[in-house]
């Protein structure tokens, strides 16, 4: 079974989101059970930088196609290379003109988006859909595996060449955040190299602009999201961001398979971040990451004090407006607060002007880095994620993996991954965090409130503490539901044995 995954960021390469990390962990957990995996990349700066025996394979494909035009850009080329640490070969999309830029992936220097964006990522989907018509002649996948709406056009155009009676894989694509869709002028659509009929209400008209969202969601054999949860949310208009009709339409084609966690990197016992590793017979330890993180970013080092930390994208999404809400009462209740992030300028600065109201007990580092953020999942207290909505969340998950008990709203991921501290769930020995309902500043109050009951009660918060870390999240799990849809996709495609050879 080969299996062609497009994507657009792969830890630790290049992060700026949970995609990287789905990306790190999801192919070599479908390789450990018999798929050849390869992935399919752009060639930002920071995966080219890594890359090693980057050998050209063909370049990418221009002019006439069996429906008309290829798409319009500029030269590319696929390239076979290799990433440190990583046992299969990868294939980078290499365009200088479309990828060479300075920091992140799809913002320019002034925060907004590249005004190229949707030319750089239907080079993404072509790539993916020539190298499913044998654009490497010695590796042809079963099945092609795209990733958000970044790759959201490999599916339209596979099914643009099986409409020319070309034999193509089997196509899956997984939503991961459906407010992102990848929306662009309609007058860019010429320039897509896609049939005409396609831009349609059918096809991946929406609203007058074209989606790449909507076209993976229309063109895709099965498509997936990262929670059961929000595979039932997102049919329903208040979380379906106006495709909630097209996902009803294909509610049997849709399934939610929750997202896993690397536990390699994940890991108190054997975090090279801390410099005191814990685990959960020996929880002790964990309060020197409690000190280390309030010395770090200037709270006051008080070991009574309840440290809730927060480690996200700083946007309304997340629920993170509500925080600053709150803020007074945790501090007179003699909580303190963590957060690492960065994102929408308003919520930055109000996170900024707290911490100058409560120095010592409110401290804010706006921008992100990975020896931060295991700092402060592995010194907090509490993790908080009081999101609007949550496709699936990993800070949950490494939260309770870290002992630190997540503070969530019922939605998505979070709802599917935390049990609440009831009185009923701690007597039966269910619990493992705190969860709230209401959007509201009230119900994430509610929330804390109970989290403050709780740690006095050193017994109990250790017990919940236990639960919380003996739980797996693996991707195995995740790996063989996948496994399990490609089959049902192409059952004649056989699965390797023994080591990954890189061969066909």
């Amino acid at each position: 079974m080969k299996v062609l995954y497009v994507c657009t960021e792969l830890f630790p390469f290049l992060k700026t989101g949970g995609l990287a990390d789905v990306s790190a962990g999801l192919p070599p957990a479908l390789q450990a059970l018999g798929c050849e995996v390869r992935q399919l990349l752009p060639a930002f700066p920071a995966i080219a930088a890594a890359a090693v025996a980057a050998r050209p394979l063909a370049a990418l494909p221009q002019g006439a196609t069996p429906w008309g035009q290829a798409p319009a850009l500029p030269r590319a080329k696929v390239a076979r290379a290799s990433l440190p640490g990583l046992a299969a070969p990868l294939y980078l999309l290499q365009a200088p003109a479309l990828y060479e830029r300075p920091g992140n992936p799809y913002l320019g220097p002034d925060g907004k988006d590249w005004g190229d964006n949707a030319l750089r990522f239907a080079a993404l989907g072509w790539a993916g859909a020539c190298l499913g018509q044998g654009l490497d002649p010695d590796w042809v996948p079963d099945v092609i595996h795209c990733h958000d709406w970044h790759a959201g056009l490999a599916p339209a155009y596979v099914r643009a060449f099986a409409a020319a009676g070309r034999a193509t894989p089997a196509t899956v694509f997984t939503i991961h955040n459906l407010a992102y869709q990848g929306l662009f002028p309609a007058a860019l659509f010429p320039q897509l190299g896609l049939p005409a009929a396609y831009f349609d209400v059918n096809g991946l008209e929406f609203f007058g602009q074209l989606s790449f969202m909507k076209a993976a969601l229309r063109y895709a054999e099965r498509i997936t999201t990262v929670s059961p949860t929000y595979a039932r949310e997102i049919l329903l208009p208040a979380q379906g961001c106006g495709l909630d009709g097209l996902l009803r339409e294909r509610a049997q084609q849709l399934s939610g398979i929750l997202n896993g966690v690397d536990y390699q990197v994940w890991n108190p016992a054997t975090d090279a971040w801390l410099a005191t590793p814990y685990d959960a017979q020996q929880l002790a330890p964990k309060a020197s990451a409690k000190r280390a993180l309030q010395l770090s970013l200037g709270l006051e080092p008080r070991a009574p004090a309840l440290v809730f930390g927060v480690v996200s994208r700083l946007t309304e999404q997340k629920g993170l407006h509500l925080l600053p809400q709150v803020l007074t009462e945790l501090v007179q209740r003699g909580g303190q607060l963590a957060l690492l992030g960065q994102g929408e300028l308003a919520l930055e600065q109000a996170f900024v002007d707290v911490a100058l109201r409560f120095p010592g007990q409110v401290a804010v580092r706006i921008g992100y880095d990975e020896a931060s953020a295991h700092g402060v999942i592995a010194g907090a207290d509490v993790i908080v994620l009081p999101s609007a909505f949550e496709p699936c969340g990993l800070t949950q998950l490494y939260g309770l993996r870290y002992g630190t008990l997540p503070l969530v709203r019922r939605v998505g991921g979070l709802a599917d991954t935390v049990v609440d501290c009831t009185l009923e769930n701690l007597d039966e020995g269910s619990a493992t965090g705190f969860v709230f309902d209401a959007l509201s500043a009230e119900g994430l109050l509610s929330a804390m409130r109970r989290a403050f009951v709780l740690f006095r009660r050193p017994d109990q918060w250790a017990a919940v503490q236990r639960r919380g870390m003996g739980l797996r999240f693996d991707w195995p799990a995740a790996a063989a539901h996948y496994l399990a849809m490609y089959q049902s996709l192409r059952p004649g495609a056989s699965l390797r044995t023994g080591a990954f050879s890189g061969k066909k």
